[in-house]
């Protein structure tokens, strides 16, 4: 309950029940839980309390905090709150049910709910699994996440819902005309692809691309042991548009939807490509490699250029692309970049309406310049330290013909909070869910 509503709940109480909460200090502040004993000793019923609406605006999911303290029993939701409390309560329910227990057996939550009544439990449930996908991925290491796994784990979400996955792999993207994904992956042992699954045959079409760089040692401009700590998350995109599209085949929408992953490990060997390199993208356009830690970047470009050979109605991107988008907006906020007002109102909105925090970025045309080398017709990591993540995306819109959205994003929780366990989240992803129905209306 809210802190707020706690007299008026609490006058509704039996008076022991009153004075027991009286007793123990219960006020409502989130996390507070207080369990009822029944007549014969077992639990009867609980208060939890979602704090007040300044902890609610600073803390997504703060009734979760007291999830885990509920004695084991089912309960269901007795006291109302208004909608949007409620589904709160509801997603953040479902969303701390997660355990990564891969590697380690994990304790299940001890208490169970039912569905509240007035909102629609399908979509919550839909959504849980969709970003539970998106977590796994991320958090599985590399060693059990290379281009293989990933590729296996398109193919399992395809089968589930009846897509299709064709796969281009090594060789092959040379000879199909991928040469940047081609390039980025070769030094590594294990075998760089794109993959593209397809669903839907009816309805708008919209293209999700994911960056796949499964580990990510910086290549020849090798990171320092500190940067790549937690590279085993910069597949941390594809694993977001692959739980995006559960979601949306889960829920039936009437979507023709594509998924495009460039599947790579950036890896050290003699056939590394080096700094100063040039190459000719499946585009067209040479690219300058001023820096090859920036190889998110020229995969994306050749799966974007790929994407856009065939009518889209929207095509959007998602990786962790960049570390000057976590100076701009911190770890919890995911930037995004498009050139529709409208669109980019609607993912606002989506992200308020399902507690996923985005923030909109520019596309700021006067950078343009500095992703332009000279040599070349565009640098892939322009000097200076400024802007980013902005000229990043610029370079990106390069390799766009359509509609176009780039998210770039985290992907990592540092700590542990209500319903958002330390390790791999979900950034934009529900927001986005939310703002389809808008970004595909014709």
């Amino acid at each position: 309950m809210p802190a707020e509503n706690w007299d008026q709940i609490k006058a509704t109480l039996p008076p022991a029940d009153a004075t027991w909460a009286d007793v123990n200090g219960f006020t409502g502040g989130a996390g507070q839980v207080l369990a009822f004993a029944g007549s014969e000793g077992s639990v009867k019923s609980a208060l939890i309390g979602l704090g007040t609406d300044t902890v609610r605006k600073r803390r997504r999911f703060a009734s979760a905090a007291g999830f885990a303290k509920l004695p084991a029993a089912t309960f269901e939701v007795a006291n109302a709150v208004d909608t949007s409390l409620l589904e709160e309560f509801a997603l953040g329910w479902l969303l701390d049910g997660y355990r990564y227990d891969r590697y380690r057996a994990q304790p299940p939550r001890s208490a169970q709910l039912i569905a509240p009544v007035g909102i629609d439990t399908s979509r919550l449930e839909a959504i849980a699994h969709g970003e539970f996908l998106t977590r796994d991925l991320i958090n599985t290491p590399s060693s059990d996440m290379g281009p293989d796994e990933l590729e296996a784990a398109a193919k399992s979400l395809a089968s589930e819902f009846g897509a299709n996955v064709e796969v281009i792999h090594d060789q092959e993207l040379l000879d199909q005309n991928f040469p940047m994904i081609h390039t980025v992956g070769r030094a590594s042992t294990r075998r760089p692809r794109l993959i593209d699954m397809r669903w839907g045959s009816t309805g708008p079409k919209l293209t999700l691309v994911g960056k796949g760089v499964c580990f990510d040692t910086g290549g020849l401009n090798l990171k320092p042991g500190a940067s790549m700590s937690l590279m085993k998350k910069d597949m941390g995109g594809s694993a977001m548009v692959l739980g995006l599209s559960r979601m949306i085949m889960a829920l039936g929408m009437d979507i023709q939807l594509r998924v495009l992953i460039p599947a790579v490990e950036n890896s050290v060997a003699g056939n590394a490509f080096r700094p100063q390199d040039i190459l000719t993208s499946r585009k067209g356009l040479t690219v300058e490699i001023n820096n090859t830690d920036a190889e998110g970047r020229l995969v994306l470009a050749d799966a974007l250029t790929y994407a856009c050979e065939e009518d889209a109605d929207l095509v959007i991107s998602m990786a962790t692309l960049t570390g000057a988008a976590r100076v701009a907006v911190g770890g919890d906020l995911a930037p995004f970049f498009c050139d529709s007002d409208q669109a980019a109102q609607a993912i606002s909105q989506g992200g308020k309406a399902l507690f996923d925090p985005v923030w909109r970025m520019p596309f700021h045309d006067p950078y343009e310049n500095d992703i332009e080398p000279g040599i070349a017709d565009l640098d892939n990591a322009p000097g200076g330290g400024f802007a980013g993540a902005i000229t990043a995306a610029l370079f990106l819109r390069r390799f766009v013909d359509k509609p176009y959205i780039h998210f770039d994003c985290y992907g990592w929780n540092r700590s542990p909070a209500p319903a958002l366990p330390k390790g791999g989240i979900g950034q934009g992803t529900r927001a986005l869910l939310d703002a389809l129905p808008t970004l595909l209306a014709k």
